[in-house]
């Protein structure tokens, strides 16, 4: 049987932050669909059962007007659906549907008895794969996923974009790249322009380096492709460039990603320094993913704070009291009573980290305490 990670947890919670939808068409398959149900909401995934009206109960939302127009509702609404019946039902309902393995829902079928758990739409960018693994090992099924790269055990550029937190600015060549991954293609997995490559491997490829995108191509006379991070804002001019380029590139941008800091009087950089790197590796974040780094504005003058941000080569953002003490979101904490008293507002380094992405996106690290120093991570949208 496939193991789910704790990793692939977290992501799959990421993945269906709009919820799963669970659908049945027989009573056959109702002890089937509650362990599927039981599964999700120990994983902390947002669900909710459908059926026909005909068998739909208090529990069970029926599908209205009709199953195929009950079916297109859940499509657009929910971020992965569940079907427990034969897998050719649930095809013909969502074919006419299907755009972008992009943008469609996550769609993974189950038998009736629940002896298989099959990844049949968007395994990787929607996360069927994950969602296939998670059931399947909740309910006792076998987990049948037939994407290429997971079949020859390799993980393919999405789940590469997935893990470094980037976009991929031009999907039209993943099918290429896909299969040079797959069938051992030299790939050259390189950051253009300044920063630090931490980690030094993803999934087993080198992270190279490059001053800019001309030297990065250069580089490719040894490889027969290449993704290619970069963190410009000239991503137009990149992508004209790569799409002429004789050999396949995949060119990703990082999402803006900021760090929050909040730390006691007279705090040792190295203590700063190693809470920021131990925070971004317990959310699988690279160092030249970050953008910034964001605390309060009475830490404008702490040594252990400007001297661990230029270790890091990264910029600081000092925020104002009452900004922080204004600022809300979901995403936040409950208040300290003791940073209140001390500093005016109830918490800093989630604060912090939000609203130096604009105050629009998420925390994927909430609030980690290490030796006097309090970290937070966000990203935006």
């Amino acid at each position: 049987m496939m193991q789910v990670s704790r990793t692939d947890l977290e992501e799959a919670k990421v993945m269906f932050e709009r919820g799963v939808a669970i659908i049945y068409v027989t009573g056959k398959a109702k002890k089937t669909v509650l362990k599927i149900k039981e599964t999700l909401e120990k994983a902390k995934i947002d669900c909710k059962i459908f059926a026909p009206e005909k068998i739909a109960s208090n529990s069970v939302l029926a599908l209205r007007p009709t199953f195929r127009k009950g079916i297109e509702e859940i499509f657009y609404n929910y971020d992965a659906i569940v079907a427990v019946m034969a897998a050719g039902i649930i095809i013909r309902a969502v074919a006419s549907l299907l755009k972008s393995k992009l943008t469609d829902p996550a769609v993974v079928c189950v038998d009736v008895a629940g002896r298989f758990a099959v990844s049949l739409i968007s395994g990787h960018c929607g996360g069927a794969n994950y969602l296939t693994k998670l059931i399947a090992e909740g309910i006792g099924a076998v987990a049948v996923i037939t994407t290429a790269s997971e079949a020859v055990g390799k993980k393919s550029v999405e789940e590469i974009a997935e893990k470094l937190h980037c976009r991929i600015l031009n999907p039209e060549v993943l099918k290429e790249i896909n299969s040079l991954i797959i069938n051992d293609g030299k790939i050259a997995l390189t950051l253009i322009g300044r920063g630090k490559a931490f980690p030094s491997t993803i999934y087993g490829y080198k992270l190279l380096t490059a001053e800019n995108l001309e030297k990065a191509l250069n580089m490719l006379e040894r490889f027969d492709g290449g993704i290619f991070i970069i963190k410009s804002a000239d991503e137009n001019e990149a992508l004209k460039t790569v799409k002429h380029f004789p050999k396949p590139i995949a060119l990703f941008s990082p999402k803006r990603i900021a760090v929050g800091i909040g730390a006691r009087k007279n705090v040792d950089g190295k203590d700063v320094h190693e809470a920021v790197i131990r925070a971004l590796r317990a959310v699988d974040v690279p160092l030249f993913s970050v953008d910034v780094i964001a605390t309060v504005d009475v830490k404008r003058n702490s040594p252990g704070i400007l001297s661990a941000a230029y270790e890091l080569g990264l910029p600081l953002q000092f925020i104002n009291v009452e900004e922080l003490r204004s600022f809300s979101h979901k995403d936040l904490s409950p208040d300290s009573e003791l940073v209140q008293e001390k500093i005016g507002v109830g918490g800093i380094c989630e604060r912090a980290a939000l609203m130096a992405i604009g105050g629009k996106g998420r925390l994927i690290l909430k609030k980690m305490r290490m030796k006097g120093v309090t970290v937070a991570v966000a990203e935006a949208e």
